[in-house]
């Protein structure tokens, strides 16, 4: 009877430990889809006010931001029950959003990508990207009106994959840098990068010595499933 107890004893205590660890996968889940359901009403009001800015003194360029924006939603519609992609989808998002901020600038909005193929395929957290492009392009493209560089690279350093959104605008002349690390776009980016990767992933603020700024994220690299592989090119200029 003695073994009979301490076995069912075991058993329940196994039993409690698997139902906490459910109960905290499911509460993490749950703050990473809150927090990218957070990101999303921001960048849609964004872009909004721009369209609206746009309307009457150019309805052809506001039409075509209207179009670029109803494929971007769709595209994270589809993907609103995923926290991961993969870089390629990523890429494919953020080239939605760069046909949006390209109407918008124009000739004052120019985009390269350095993407290694071989990180093509790694996992990364849904809507990573935009947010430092968005915070490239105001606090870049916005502040003035000679054209800006803003470059997007990919990477493997090590065992993490390492990614970059870099511009050559005035970087952080005008704003501190602690007050431009708490905007909704990279304080959401933290909270998801700790939610998904705890203490190993990272993002950093670097202003190089040539001016302008660096937005860059270290994650651990993962590899989805090969048949979830897609490709695209590594090369692009929006």
């Amino acid at each position: 009877m003695g073994v009979t107890h301490a076995f069912i004893f075991y058993e329940r205590a196994r039993e409690r430990e698997r139902h906490a660890v459910m109960l905290e996968a499911g509460l993490t889940k749950a703050r990473l889809q809150a927090l990218q359901m957070q990101l999303n009403p921001h960048f849609l009001f964004n872009t909004l006010n721009s369209i609206a800015s746009l309307i009457h003194e150019n309805p052809r360029a506001a039409d075509e931001m209207i179009g670029s924006l109803s494929d971007f939603l769709r595209l994270t519609l589809e993907t609103s029950d995923r926290s991961e992609v993969t870089l390629c989808e990523e890429l494919e998002y953020l080239d939605h959003y760069l046909s949006i901020e390209q109407v918008r600038f124009g000739d004052r909005l120019r985009v390269e990508k350095q993407i290694d193929p071989a990180v093509l395929n790694s996992l990364v957290p849904v809507l990573i990207l935009q947010p430092l492009v968005e915070n490239a392009i105001k606090h870049g493209v916005e502040k003035q009106l000679s054209p800006v560089l803003v470059q997007i690279t990919a990477k493997l350093v090590g065992v993490f994959l390492q990614l970059q959104v870099a511009d050559n605008g005035r970087g952080l002349k005008d704003v501190a840098k602690d007050k431009l690390a708490e905007g909704v776009g990279l304080s959401n980016t933290r909270a998801r990068l700790r939610g998904l990767a705890g203490s190993t992933a990272t993002l950093e603020l670097i202003t190089p010595p040539q001016g302008g700024l660096v937005a860059e994220i270290q994650i651990p690299w993962r590899s989805a499933p090969a048949n979830d592989a897609s490709t695209s090119p590594t090369d692009s200029h929006a």
